[in-house]
């Protein structure tokens, strides 16, 4: 978030018209992966897991006791919040398509 404070108070556009405003749209975009860049990050900061693509050298097994859940980031344009929910254990149509029991990845 020290990232987004400075992009926040560094970042200007120069460019105020408002047709073909490639500086607009840059920032813009800018500020957009800015957000996801901070979700990203402290989502999987706070996970002491490894799980699929997310690797940690520091907590290398899966966890699904603690961590067999999703992880919901909200950004306020300024900081990150995280909260959590529950993981379904059923499919929509279990005749269709029977459920698929996690397991750990062996490589």
């Amino acid at each position: 978030d020290e990232i987004v404070h400075k992009f926040n108070t560094d970042v200007q556009v120069v460019d105020k018209s408002l047709i073909w405003n490639t500086d607009l749209v840059e920032t813009l975009e800018l500020k957009n992966l800015m957000a996801c860049a901070s979700t990203t990050i402290t989502g999987a900061e706070n996970r002491k897991e490894s799980r699929g693509a997310h690797a940690r050298e520091d907590c290398p097994d899966r966890d699904d006791e603690n961590w067999m859940k999703h992880t919901l980031a909200y950004f306020d344009g300024k900081t990150t919040s995280l909260n959590y929910r529950p993981i379904h254990y059923h499919t929509l149509d279990e005749n269709e398509c029977k459920v698929v029991p996690p397991v750990a990845r062996v490589y």
